[in-house]
C-alpha cells in the first residue's frame, strides 16, 4: 500500500471518530473471542452486547419469513428488543416503478414491489441500534443499507438458486459454474475464464 499512503492514514483517523473507533473494537473482539466457535448469529447478538445495542431491526425477505421468525425469537429469548419489518411493506404495485405486466415474476397478478426503503424508515422511526438483513434482494439490500441511519450486518444474503449460499458459486466457479460465470463476463471485457 506505498502507493495510497494518504488513503491510508485518512482511514486511520476515521477510527478516532466517536463510534466508528467503537465499531472496530467490539468487531474485532468478537472476531478474536468466537473465531471458529460461534456461528454468525452468535456474532451478531456478542456484537450487539459489546455495542451495548438493545434495539434491533431485522429486515426480512417474504420469501424467508420462517427464518425471519426464528432469528427474532432468538434475538428477544437473549434480551433484544426487535423491530422486525418485511420487504413488501406498503403493498405497493410494481405498475407504480414503472414495470410492465409482463416485467413482473408472475405476469396477470398483483405484485407489490419490495420496499426497503419503508423497511429503514420504520427502523429509523423505531431508533433502531443495529439492523440486521435477512435475505434481501441483491440492489434492495443496497437501499435498505443507504436509508438506514443504524450500522447494518447481513446474516443471509439471497442466493435463491444456491440455498441462500452465494460463496458457492465462487466454490464452483472453475468447474461446474465456468461456462455460465466466466462466459459472461467475457463477452463484456474479453478476459478469458481460467
Amino acid at each position: 500500500m506505498n502507493v495510497e499512503k494518504d488513503v491510508l492514514r485518512k482511514a486511520r483517523e476515521e477510527y478516532e471518530k466517536p463510534g466508528v473507533g467503537g465499531l472496530a473494537h467490539a468487531s474485532a473482539l468478537v472476531e478474536s473471542e468466537g473465531y471458529m466457535k460461534w456461528t454468525r448469529v452468535e456474532d451478531t447478538m456478542e456484537f450487539a452486547r459489546r455495542m451495548n445495542f438493545v434495539s434491533l431491526g431485522v429486515a426480512c425477505c417474504v420469501g424467508l419469513a420462517e427464518e425471519g421468525k426464528t432469528l427474532t425469537d432468538i434475538l428477544e429469548c437473549n434480551g433484544f428488543q426487535v423491530t422486525f419489518v418485511f420487504c413488501k411493506t406498503g403493498g405497493v404495485p410494481k405498475e407504480e416503478l414503472g414495470l410492465k405486466d409482463s416485467e413482473k415474476v408472475h405476469p396477470g397478478t398483483f405484485e407489490p414491489i419490495c420496499n426497503p426503503v419503508a423497511q429503514a424508515l420504520i427502523m429509523n422511526k423505531a431508533k433502531t441500534e443495529l439492523n440486521i438483513i435477512v435475505g434481501l434482494c441483491v440492489g434492495h439490500d443496497s437501499t435498505f443499507i443507504k436509508y438506514s441511519k443504524a450500522p447494518v450486518t447481513v446474516l443471509v444474503a439471497k442466493d435463491r438458486v444456491l440455498c441462500h449460499n452465494p460463496v458457492g458459486a465462487l466454490y464452483t466457479a472453475k468447474g461446474y459454474y465456468k461456462h455460465k460465470l466466466y462466459d459472461t463476463h467475457r463477452t463484456r471485457t474479453g478476459i478469458k475464464a481460467p
